[in-house]
């Protein structure tokens, strides 16, 4: 075969490798509102940046007339590109391709390039859309499968890694969006469930359709599985590019710079901000806006456990990670599922070097036999675990309530938070004010003439002496109470000075956190 022979053959594969399943599929997907595999990679990607590996890749399975239905890809594109000039490591599920189902050459595709960038430094994007595994390859589909599981679970740490969910993922192909950082999901279109509806009626008699098992707005407000919910596919990969603007490319790095603003500038409305009425609420999202850079905060996990809010914004162009209590949801209180959401967050942050602020307004964890019973317990200790195991920077600031032993689990000075501030509206004691009355003058209450009067008396006079900043400045679990519109000057300067933080934790091979 001559030069020009060759160079046809070549173009003649590209071609059938690009046609995937065939333009009927193609059209089949486009008219259930989605994109196809390489349109995806291409709005995700910086433009001209994709590179692909294995793209003439076929299966080997030789049953079920499975040798006679070979298409080069063979259902998954992986490959590497950059986003906003930065390597990044990318498979997509086709699912014009045997419905995207995985098989054993499929898998190796995907453990290639998981390989690749845990060598590299860079992060993983998963872009799924696929039936399960490969039905006619048996074992051999699920070995696949335990492969991937395996390299997510190594990667853990190393590199970020993030899922994007743009159709189906069903059974245990859940379980790798589920070991990664970060899943993405699509009003509409996407779905997540161990088990579907068909099944789960044939076995607990319970109906319900796919949206309300395992949709987006389920797993994004319920069940806490997504922590990001779009309404295209389009938004949902501009917003995986925006995360990644926030995230280093691997554990060895900190995270990019971006454009500082604003330098130290005082916001005085943030002295009106904190209600004067202990029991009156406000949005902390406000207080977070006012003090970082644009007013951005780049909210995760938005719908889920309300009453605590994550996400990441920037401090004169230094990328931070965020954690506040919210006052109003819940008062702000801690329960089963903010905890978990807060702890899987800080142990992001500090597995990738990304400072951790703390705005901190708790009046204690929420009670309930419910909250008792689901272990609420073992579920706020992983909470206190994960600030107390972090060895990033931690700053606290104490706006109001820091009651109990939710002011200990959040960043407090006694788990090495580096600098704790306080607002003059602070009130750092073992309990609120009311509680702590009617415990220490119990007998007194119900003998006094004027119970009403007589409590409101020993409240105000427990308020003062001990529901302040003070006694706990003066101890120096308090290292500044600040004036409110300080707050983004304070913050910025503490990054500066714990910017060459070394810390480390007691050597072992890991611990054991109360899962």
């Amino acid at each position: 075969m001559d030069s020009l022979k060759q160079l046809e053959e070549l173009k003649r594969r590209h071609v059938e490798a690009e046609a995937a399943g065939g333009q009927e599929r193609i059209d089949r997907q486009h008219k259930a509102g989605k994109l196809t595999a390489r349109e995806r990679i291409s709005f995700l990607l910086d433009e001209g940046t994709f590179e692909e590996v294995d793209k003439f890749v076929v299966h080997r399975c030789a049953d079920f007339g499975m040798d006679e239905k070979k298409i080069p890809g063979d259902g998954v594109l992986t490959g590497y590109g950059k986003i906003d000039g930065r390597l990044v490591y990318v498979f997509a599920q086709d699912f014009t391709v045997f419905g995207g189902s995985l098989s054993e050459t499929y898998a190796a595709k995907i453990c290639k390039i998981m390989d690749l960038a845990m060598k590299m430094g860079a992060p993983i994007i998963g872009l799924n859309d696929s039936g399960g595994a490969r039905i006619q390859e048996g074992v051999v589909s699920l070995a696949g499968y335990a492969d991937i599981f395996l390299r997510n679970t190594l990667a853990s740490g190393v590199v970020p890694q993030i899922s994007a969910i743009l159709g189906p993922c069903a059974g245990g192909a859940v379980y790798s969006p589920a070991i990664t950082d970060f899943i993405f999901m699509v009003h509409g279109s996407s779905y997540m469930f161990i088990t579907g509806p068909e099944v789960i009626k044939t076995v607990t008699q319970e109906q319900v359709d796919k949206s309300e098992l395992g949709g987006a707005t389920t797993h994004s407000s319920i069940s806490g599985v997504a922590h990001f919910a779009t309404s295209s596919e389009e938004e949902c990969l501009a917003r995986i590019r925006e995360l990644l603007s926030f995230l280093p490319s691997s554990n060895m790095e900190d995270p990019p710079p971006g454009e500082p603003d604003r330098s130290e500038a005082v916001d005085a409305k943030l002295d009106h901000l904190i209600p004067s009425e202990p029991d009156k609420s406000y949005d902390m999202k406000e207080l977070i806006k006012a003090v970082v850079d644009h007013y951005y905060f780049f909210e995760v996990h938005a719908h889920f456990a309300q009453n605590l809010v994550v996400g990441f914004a920037r401090l004169a162009g230094k990328a931070v990670g965020i954690v506040g209590n919210q006052p109003a949801v819940l008062a702000g209180t801690l329960d089963i599922d903010s905890s978990v959401k807060g702890a899987r967050f800080v142990r992001f942050c500090d597995a990738f070097n990304i400072p951790l602020i703390v705005f901190e307004d708790v009046p204690g964890f929420l009670p309930g036999v419910n909250q008792e019973h689901g272990g609420i317990i073992r579920h706020g200790a992983k909470l206190l675990y994960a600030f107390a195991e972090a060895t990033v920077p931690k700053i606290t600031v104490i706006t109001r309530k820091a009651y109990g032993g939710a002011y200990c689990v959040m960043a407090s000075k006694h788990i090495r938070a580096d600098l704790n501030f306080a607002y003059p509206t602070a009130e750092i004691a073992v309990m609120g004010p009311e509680a702590a009355v009617e415990i220490l003058y119990r007998s007194e209450l119900k003998s006094h003439l004027n119970p009403a009067e007589f409590k409101a008396e020993k409240v105000e006079e427990f308020r003062l002496k001990f529901a302040n900043p003070y006694a706990a400045t003066e101890r120096g679990y308090i290292d500044e109470v600040i004036e409110p519109k300080d707050t983004r000057k304070k913050l910025i300067r503490a990054l500066e000075m714990t910017s060459t933080k070394r810390d480390s934790n007691p050597p072992k091979k890991h611990g054991n956190i109360p899962l």
